[in-house]
């Protein structure tokens, strides 16, 4: 055979073996390893008994990934350290992927444990005094919850036009004891307790640290956005895994699990609908 014919055959065996065959597509979220970021609370929990149980059966490994603020779990998402998570509202991501640029997406809000005031110093609302302490969460959508948590206690007024993804304590109107607001991180929050009369805590912080919502002062109403959503990158909401994971949430061991384990968690629209 002619050296250059040879060569050139040679070159082409890689093509032509491609040629007979098939290759498999390569789906985006086509995978059985998956990592879920939560933050400190009770969700890790309610993921492991109402939604790995149907994931597991489907061949999935799940790791969940504990972070301990409300930042961390977007960017680790974003960056592909996890595959979804778990953590916040729809107005918190909007927000963080928007102020971060980045591609973020829900697929499904599920049940909630809302926002509490807690008495600290002081155990009655009625007794509050000029100048009291009062912490809350610094970032502005839940900084917004928070305040009007206090306006139903007729602590004080606020901005009825508050945006929630830019409120800040300049959105209170009135304030005739003269309140002194404490932003914090929401991780810091039930420490809090020690050194304020009062505090509103993220459904979740409080829960994790011991916290009974039974005994709140006041629980909020959650709005159906408020309501906590697994979050995927955008590239991966229509994935195999993603549709997995939202089946198993509408599942009726799901629902089996709220019903019996997480009571006073609040529900959202779609869950009296799945049926």
């Amino acid at each position: 055979m002619n050296r250059k014919l040879f060569i050139i055959l040679l070159a082409l065996l890689p093509f032509l073996a491609a040629c007979g065959k098939k290759e498999a597509p390569n789906l985006p979220g086509d995978r059985k390893n998956l990592k879920i970021g939560i933050c400190p609370g009770p969700y890790g929990d309610l993921l492991k008994k109402g939604v790995f149980p149907d994931l597991e059966k489907k061949g999935y490994k799940i790791e969940i990934v504990q972070f301990s603020d409300y930042i961390q779990p977007n960017l680790a998402l974003a960056s592909g350290d996890i595959d979804a998570n778990l953590f916040q509202h729809l107005p918190y991501l909007k927000k963080f992927t928007a102020d971060k640029n980045l591609k973020l997406s829900p697929i499904i809000n599920i049940p909630t444990a809302p926002m509490s005031v807690f008495a600290g110093k002081t155990k009655n609302p009625k007794d509050i005094k000029e100048k009291a302490s009062i912490a809350l969460p610094n970032d502005p959508t839940n900084l917004l919850r928070a305040l009007k948590l206090f306006q139903e206690l007729g602590f004080i007024k606020v901005n009825p036009d508050a945006l929630p993804t830019k409120a800040s304590l300049s959105d209170i109107t009135e304030n005739k004891k003269q309140i002194q607001f404490l932003p914090l991180e929401a991780a810091q929050l039930p420490r809090s307790l020690e050194s304020t009369d009062f505090s509103a805590i993220n459904g979740n912080f409080a829960i994790a640290s011991g916290l009974d919502l039974t005994k709140a002062v006041i629980l909020e109403k959650l709005a159906e956005e408020h309501k906590n959503i697994i979050v995927v990158r955008d590239e991966e909401k229509d994935s195999i895994f993603a549709k997995d994971i939202v089946e198993a949430v509408q599942s009726e061991n799901f629902e089996t699990v709220v019903d019996k384990d997480f009571k006073g968690f609040q529900k959202p629209e779609w869950f009296g609908k799945r049926k």
